[in-house]
């Protein structure tokens, strides 16, 4: 599925890590520091975000975020020197709430967040689309649904990346499918899994319409099946 050539990315560097934290410390000693410390976590042990930098950095196409979450991707691009323009939507008000706050804090420009329901509606746009942990979480309707959206949103030279585990019968994937489960009793995903995508039916969805496609493992060190597929107009 991949090149041999390629070397996974892996994740960010220290550095980057605790100062991207920091933008989601609370504003008193006392304050909620989950954010904060899951921030710190996710950034250092997840090579998601440099695996998407990496693959965004070749366009300079306005970037749309399906799916944001705290939107972590936003702060990774800056800090590897990516200023191309980001919109994050998701439909957890509160995570956007506090996206809003630490990208404000940490004085990301260009960057905006907003709530939308993904059930509901598509955002208009045209350029590149991020869509990172995304396919897993909903009905294999909706994924097709999602896809066509996106594809419908690239304009030439644009990306769509997608970070999402993949349906292989593997240990990792039963491993992926646990924690994912795991992170929903936790309340920290608004869903669980539904369905994994199967790396040959996403790959000819995408290659149907006239897209150049590429898969790309994000292991890196973690028990997850997880993958990084690029798909560019």
């Amino acid at each position: 599925m991949t090149s041999a050539a390629q070397t996974p990315p892996r994740p960010l560097p220290r550095e980057q890590v605790r100062a991207i934290a920091h933008a989601f410390l609370p504003d008193r000693p006392w304050g909620n520091r989950w954010d904060h410390y899951y921030t710190r976590s996710k950034l250092g042990s997840d090579p998601l975000y440099p695996g998407v930098c990496e693959a965004l950095r070749a366009t300079q196409a306005p970037l749309l975020d399906l799916g944001c979450g705290l939107g972590l991707l936003a702060h990774a691009l800056r800090a590897q020197g990516l200023a191309l323009p980001y919109r994050g939507v998701d439909n957890d008000a509160g995570k956007i709430d506090r996206a809003r706050l630490a990208a404000q804090r940490a004085g990301l420009a260009d960057t905006g967040f907003e709530v939308v329901d993904l059930s509901r509606e598509y955002p208009a746009h045209a350029g590149s689309v991020a869509l990172l942990d995304v396919l897993q979480f909903i009905s294999p309707e909706a994924q097709a649904r999602t896809l066509d959206a996106a594809i419908a949103m690239l304009v030439p030279g644009a990306k769509l990346v997608i970070r999402t585990g993949l349906e292989d019968g593997s240990r990792r994937a039963r491993v992926t499918r646990a924690v994912d489960v795991f992170s929903r009793a936790l309340g920290w995903m608004n869903a669980g899994p539904s369905r994994y995508p199967e790396a040959a039916a996403l790959r000819a969805r995408l290659e149907s319409a006239g897209l150049a496609v590429e898969f790309t493992p994000l292991f890196a060190g973690t028990p997850f099946n997880n993958w990084r597929v690029v798909a560019t107009r």
